[in-house]
Formats: structure tokens, sequence, C-alpha cells
């Protein structure tokens, strides 16, 4: 077995130690590994191991890796999770790349997602997952929208065809405990669900604090370096 597949079963075998303490099912929970700054060659062999799921914080890397592995056939199935801060600007770049954007934090950033979609034939339109991203922190500068707001997005959201509300993503503070924010999180998740019952995903919970991440009910795990080992000197 590969350092890489070693890594990767270490992860899985604790994801599943902490759903079973959890009272869950461990196949509910989607682990997504993030590529960041890692090539493009890494995607393939985490392909090749059983990873169907990756995320990307960046749009450039996003866009750059999924160009080289454009004629890659063999990774059927792979999906691309975009879960850093978007760009309006960059809207329609990302929504090339990604099958699912976590990371929807206004409405000026769903208009643009929604204005970059293309059809998708046969008179259909293509659907991009979305996912409303909740600032769980008391910095107002920081990345996501007002727990108190998140609503208020969701509800946009649904009035844009062109994109599928799946949930609510957010990131543990430094200076809390991960369990309340995820708390608080999961309370965000339940008013969205009251206005689209179907919008049940929960991304949540990184290397450090995905335990507590499940037991708050996660359905998205984001996990980067703990499975693609250290990230490579960028010089």
């Amino acid at each position: 077995m590969s350092e890489l597949a070693e890594r990767l079963s270490a992860i899985d075998s604790q994801i599943a130690d902490a759903a079973r303490m959890a009272g869950r099912d461990a196949a509910e929970i989607t682990r997504i590994v993030v590529t960041k700054f890692h090539p493009a060659s890494l995607v393939r062999e985490l392909h090749a191991v059983g990873v169907r799921d990756v995320g990307e914080n960046r749009q450039q890397e996003l866009e750059a890796k999924r160009a080289e592995l454009n004629d890659a056939r063999a990774l059927d199935g792979l999906r691309w999770h975009f879960i850093g801060q978007a760009q309006t600007n960059k809207a329609a770049s990302i929504r090339r790349g990604a099958d699912a954007v976590h990371s929807v934090d206004r409405i000026k950033l769903a208009d643009a997602l929604h204005r970059a979609a293309s059809p998708a034939g046969e008179g259909e339109q293509d659907v991009l997952d979305v996912l409303v991203q909740v600032n769980l922190t008391d910095d107002a500068g920081r990345g996501g929208v007002e727990p108190d707001d998140a609503q208020r997005l969701a509800e946009h959201i649904l009035t844009l065809p062109s994109l599928r509300l799946r949930g609510v993503m957010g990131v543990a503070p430094l200076d809390e405990a991960p369990a309340s924010a995820f708390a608080r999180l999961h309370g965000v998740a339940d008013h969205i669900r009251s206005v689209d019952a179907s919008a049940t995903w929960i991304s949540a919970g990184m290397t450090g604090d995905f335990v507590e991440a499940i037991a708050a009910g996660a359905t998205h795990l984001r996990i980067g370096s703990a499975i693609t080992g250290p990230r490579p000197d960028r010089g």
C-alpha cells in the first residue's frame, strides 16, 4: 500500500470511528480531499486509490488542474468542490471548473454564478450545486454570510433556476471550541431546511476538528494534508 493510500485509510478509519461515536452511518459522510498547492498528478493518484471528491480553494488552481486533466477519461466520477472565497468577477471560471461551490456568501455572487450558466442541451439548463457559507466568527470581514442573514440568501438562491441549494458550509473559529461553532452551524442548517427540505448538506470539519463536525451532523468534510501529505514548497 502506498503512503497516500495509508494516509487515506487512516483518515477513513477515524471518520468511521467518529461516526459510530455519534450514532451515525459513515456512509452518509462525504470525505473531500483538499489538493491546494499540490500538482494535478496528485489528483490522478487520489482517484486511483478511490477518491471521488476533491476540493480547491483558488479559482486559478482549479482551472489549471482541470485543464491539465481534461483528457483524463480514466477519472470517471470525479467531483470538484470549490471551497475558497470567490470573487464575483471569477464566477464564470469557477462555474466552468466546479461541480459544487461551498462558499456562496452573498447575493451578488449567487447572481454571478447564475448568469454564468450555459445550456445543458435539449432546452435544459446546466445546474450547479451551491452551499451558503456561514461566518461563524465575530469578524464581519471573514468569509461567509452572517447567521441571521443566511436564510434570506438561501431564499434568493432558490429563485435562480441554474443553482441547486444543497445546504451550508462553515469554518470553526480558531478562538472557540469547534463543537460550539458547529452547533451554531447546525442551527442555521435547520433554518435553511425549513425553506428547502432537500438542502441537507452541512460542509464542516477539517483535519483538526472533523470529529466534532461529525458529532454536529456534518455531511461533508474538507481534509487536506492529513491525506495529501505536506504541501509542496512554493518557493
